[in-house]
């Protein structure tokens, strides 16, 4: 639903209505299936009145909100990286008592979503934010932003086998899956390290080719987001994106495919 209002210049624009529990999660306090939860308990006032129905339209920036007597305010952008151990899950609970990423937050942090996410079994770069804007952004396909992954396997690489991962295959539910670039790192006795970059993320993507081709996977290390690398930061360990490095991973997801990021404008 959307309504016009004009501005002091007299042009028009049009006001977007979003679902309550949207807006709580859009202004950082929570996720949105908390914030409906909270609204079904008879926790949030909308405008003074308490609301259970989580699609109340509201206006952001004009109605007032309220949980637990508290009024709700936009809470500051915070951008996370998280090298993510392997055996951790992507996700704010688990119904099996896993260990989740959560556990490796700082303190004091206002609601944080996962940008994507990494299996169990992978490890790596892991970004966090309560912009759920640009979290959006970085995982919409239609950005084409690189993610590069260093991929160990129990089997000799060769060209054969990077053919095929570029050409792509079906997966066992007829997905097409393939990969943008791949290169042999290093080869021992018995398995390969590749790097394999994907411009395009789908559940257990490198897993499923890779195990559609019979070649097992033994580690999974994303390495870098875009421009964004890894680096040496500690597995467990969290840092906030420079501002230098978020406006490089903005530029990126703006570049026209196949035109580097640092060229863009």
């Amino acid at each position: 639903m959307k309504r016009r209002i004009t501005n002091k210049k007299g042009i028009g624009r049009l006001l977007k209505k979003v679902g309550l529990a949207r807006t709580i999660s859009k202004l950082g306090y929570c996720s949105r299936s908390r914030a409906a939860e909270l609204i079904a308990a008879g926790r949030v006032r909308w405008n003074g009145t308490v609301r259970r129905d989580p699609q109340t339209p509201v206006h952001l920036g004009k109605d007032r909100i309220e949980i637990d007597g508290q009024p709700l305010a936009r809470a500051s952008k915070v951008y996370l990286a998280l090298n993510k151990p392997r055996g951790v899950v992507t996700t704010a609970s688990d119904e099996k008592g896993r260990e989740t990423v959560y556990s490796f937050l700082p303190q004091n942090l206002p609601w944080l979503a996962p940008v994507g996410r990494l299996d169990k079994a992978s490890e790596g770069l892991l970004l966090l934010t309560n912009d759920s804007e640009w979290a959006a952004r970085i995982t919409a396909p239609e950005t084409h932003l690189d993610k590069t992954y260093h991929v160990q396997i129990g089997a000799i690489a060769d060209e054969a086998l990077l053919q095929k991962l570029r050409n792509g295959t079906h997966a066992n539910d007829g997905e097409f899956l393939r990969v943008k670039n791949v290169r042999i790192l290093r080869s021992g006795e018995q398995n390969s390290w590749l790097e394999i970059v994907l411009d395009e993320g789908k559940n257990r993507h490198i897993r499923r080719m890779l195990e559609e081709l019979k070649t097992e996977v033994l580690r999974l290390v994303r390495v870098a987001i875009g421009p964004l690398p890894l680096g040496a930061l500690p597995k467990g360990a969290t840092r906030s994106l420079e501002q230098s490095e978020k406006q490089a991973l903005d530029r990126a997801m703006r570049a026209p495919i196949g035109k580097p990021a640092s060229l863009a404008r």
